[in-house]
């Protein structure tokens, strides 16, 4: 018997024909009016969900789907997944870590090289007719640390230390003595010691506002941050603030807190690059995502421990 699978996100949608070829049946629900008709219209043939971090999938909804099996995300982040309501009801839940670890890792390094660049102004007065040529920063050469050292965060790091001679540190719960960087023991510290701090950690309770004002205070003026995990993790109006007075010297952000509202205020500022929520997005990511996705699905109903699950 062919399994059901609730799709509640948007962006994986060229591959999701790897699921139905694999004999899975697809209820596709990617806004919020479709997903509430889904549940309500399909709750007791829905075997897995799949969903995203920011998508989540809330306790109610969890009781309102008595034959759910199992919850896959894509992405690294689970944050709006209510962990402890699947738990209780035992349903494993999945994520997508590591699976676009490249892509991510690749548009951190391309809005941290426009942001010190300063490469979208270059581009708009030079096709104004104007030859503005601005002396900007290096970046081969800087200290750059990360915040969280996972599979994106290990990414980066290769990037930084390999393609542009940076020295590399990098904050996590506990040292990884397999890599050649400098582990500090707070968020704090890292910041007081490096030009750039990349934000690579998961959102959720336990990482919000981990980059406070005390910790961009540190950072200093003449530092910078980049966002490509979550917005929750970074204080956003922390941030406006200290970019406005000068505090840091810039910042380049990939992610917001209402999405797809941007502020106002970080729109106005000329010294941020902004980019839409695409850092995991590529063909390659979605294909390589969805694949992990079916090869949960296909562990999980054969009876198999699955690929990559979530400690609730």
């Amino acid at each position: 018997m062919s399994k059901t699978v609730l799709v509640l996100v948007e962006t994986v949608d060229d591959y999701l024909p790897l699921l139905e070829q694999a004999g899975y049946r697809l209820i596709r629900a990617p806004s919020p009016k479709l997903r509430a008709d889904a549940i309500a219209r399909h709750a007791g043939k829905i075997d897995a969900v799949l969903t995203r971090g920011p998508l989540g999938l809330s306790a109610a909804e969890i009781d309102a789907l008595p034959q759910l099996k199992i919850i896959c995300v894509i992405g690294a982040g689970y944050e709006q997944v209510d962990l402890a309501a699947a738990v209780a009801r035992g349903i494993p839940v999945t994520n997508g870590a590591g699976a676009n670890a490249g892509p991510v890792a690749d548009h951190a390094l391309a809005i941290l090289l426009a942001l010190l660049r300063d490469i979208p102004r270059a581009d708009t007065s030079t096709r104004r007719g104007e030859w503005n040529r601005v002396i900007s920063p290096s970046v081969s050469g800087k200290r750059i640390g990360i915040l969280g050292f996972g599979a994106v965060g290990q990414a980066i790091a290769r990037r930084a230390n390999l393609g542009f001679d940076m020295h590399v540190s990098y904050h996590s719960r506990t040292p990884r003595p397999d890599v050649p960087y400098t582990w500090y023991d707070s968020p704090l510290h890292l910041a007081e010691a490096v030009d750039i701090l990349v934000v690579a950690t998961p959102g959720g309770a336990g990482t919000r506002h981990l980059v406070d004002a005390q910790v961009l205070a540190a950072l200093g003026a003449e530092g910078y941050l980049v966002n490509i995990a979550r917005a929750s993790v970074v204080d956003t109006q922390a941030l406006v603030a200290a970019l406005q007075q000068g505090l840091i010297a810039g910042a380049a952000l990939d992610v917001f807190d209402d999405e797809p509202a941007v502020p106002d205020a970080l729109k106005a500022l000329g010294n941020t690059v902004l980019t839409p929520h695409v850092a995991g997005q590529s063909p390659e990511a979605a294909r390589d995502t969805v694949n992990l996705v079916l090869r949960n699905l296909q562990a999980f109903f054969a009876g198999e421990p699955v690929l990559t699950p979530v400690r609730g």
